[in-house]
């Protein structure tokens, strides 16, 4: 039998945000057993951005990553939302280690190619090193990762954190019996987006694309769906997709075939 983990996938509202920052990160030292958190931080990237005078450009909710902002992203997303997170879960007992993509070669990734958008230095994962990071949690090392990858030829590349967390529970279900929590700010997935005591408790793939297709799911919500189901086709245990103050796996939308 495989051991348990729970991959949680925080966003960057809520890591940007102390009281929420500090509950989480409560939760999350209180999970039993083996344990990885990916998190975001857009926010904390547009402050800095604006701070110096780098005017950040999104198409469709997604960042354009040109050089500035690579250097900008890197700075905040590998540095200090990562280490600020490292820190205050070491305060707590748990022995983490931050990291991007590039270390230990965790995550290989390739620039996304241009279509009808040039996304700049985006990166699309080509493969999680699985190994590297189940010996890490075998060890008792809790590793944290920012979104950010590499492409071998020592290009850094800003990478969607939702995928991170897909393609990593993907490639450790093979070492591990995986749990995938996506958190964020709401129940879960929302019949209605404005009332948030019409959550979907269950959702299978059908299910799914009838909502899309009557537009009861859109926008971001799409894309972390069809995370989740992938990683529910490659062998991820449970996805589940929460609040930020439930992350016990217990409540929120679960994920079903």
């Amino acid at each position: 039998m495989k051991e348990k983990i729970t991959i949680v996938k925080v966003g960057g509202k809520i890591v940007e945000e102390e009281a929420s920052l500090a509950r989480l990160l409560d939760d999350f030292s209180r999970i039993e057993g083996a344990k990885l958190l990916v998190h975001g931080g857009g926010r904390s990237a547009t402050k800095l951005a604006d701070r110096l005078g780098i005017e950040s450009k999104m198409v469709n909710g997604r960042r354009i990553t040109d050089q500035q902002t690579l250097e900008i992203v890197t700075m905040v997303y590998g540095g200090l939302v990562n280490k600020n997170i490292v820190a205050r879960l070491q305060a707590k007992g748990v022995n983490a280690l931050g990291l991007t993509g590039a270390d230990m070669n965790a995550i290989h990734s390739h620039k996304r190619p241009v279509k009808d958008i040039d996304y700049g230095f985006v990166g699309d994962v080509d493969q999680v090193n699985a190994g590297i990071l189940a010996e890490l949690i075998h060890k008792g090392i809790v590793p944290v990762l920012a979104p950010l990858t590499h492409d071998g030829e020592g290009h850094i590349l800003n990478t969607n954190a939702d995928t991170i967390a897909g393609e990593t529970a993907k490639a450790l279900a093979e070492h591990f019996d995986v749990t995938l929590i996506y958190s964020f700010e709401k129940k879960g997935v929302l019949k209605d987006a404005d009332n948030d005591d019409s959550l979907i408790p269950h959702l299978n793939e059908q299910e799914f694309k009838d909502y899309v297709a009557d537009g009861t799911i859109q926008g971001g919500m799409i894309p972390k769906l069809e995370n989740a189901f992938e990683a529910i086709h490659a062998g991820v245990g449970k996805v589940i997709i929460t609040l930020a103050t439930a992350i016990d796996g217990t409540q929120g939308t679960i994920i079903e075939k």
